[in-house]
Parts: C-alpha cells; structure tokens; sequence
C-alpha cells in the first residue's frame, strides 16, 4: 500500500478485497536525459565491469516519479487501488528514455 491509501499490486486482484468498480487505465511516466559527463564515466565502467550507480540511481528516481504520478491519475479517477501493475522503459532519443507504469483503476469493496 501507498503512503496515501491507495494500495498498488501487479496481481489482478487483491486477496481478501473485491473490486466493486473498474474505473480505467491509470498511468504515470517521465523521461530522463543521461548526463554526457557521466556517460564517460560510465563508458570506463563498462570496460572493467559492474554497477554503473549513476544510472542505477536515475532509474530508482525515475520509477518512483512515474509511481507518484500514477497514484495522482488513479486519485483522479476516485479509486482505491490500482491492479495488474506494470512497468516498462522504452528510449525515446539517443540518450533518453521513458519509465512507464500503468494498471487499471479500481474502487474496492
């Protein structure tokens, strides 16, 4: 469950709830830019190998703004929980990338 009430599952349904009403796709994105100066950085990384923090970094900002937005677009709708939680990226340009995340809006029981 979400800090504000809304509860988030990637399941389709929520065990010991019924859903009474589907309100909708819900949704949240952004698109992040990577930083030309820590693309060298991360370019030396590559060749020894391991984590290239930075990024791991802006992909946890990155996911958890596209949630904060969503839980803002199922407030929208009225519901209680979002179901069938889904997240994706996808690069829009050389250099950039958008996290999405999506579920159907639902009011419980």
């Amino acid at each position: 469950m979400s800090e504000n009430g809304i509860i988030l599952v990637t399941t389709d349904s929520i065990p010991g709830r019924k859903v009474v009403k589907v309100l909708g796709m819900a949704r949240g994105n952004t698109i992040r830019a990577r930083h030309m100066g820590k693309d060298i950085m991360a370019g030396f990384k590559n060749m020894v190998g391991g984590e290239i923090v930075d990024y791991t970094k802006m992909m946890a900002e990155s996911r958890e703004q596209a949630i904060d937005r969503l839980i803002e677009d199922a407030q929208s709708l009225g519901a209680d929980a979002v179901v069938g939680l889904k997240f994706t990226t996808t690069s829009v340009m050389q250099g950039a990338a958008e996290f999405l995340v999506y579920g159907t809006a639902v009011t419980l029981e």
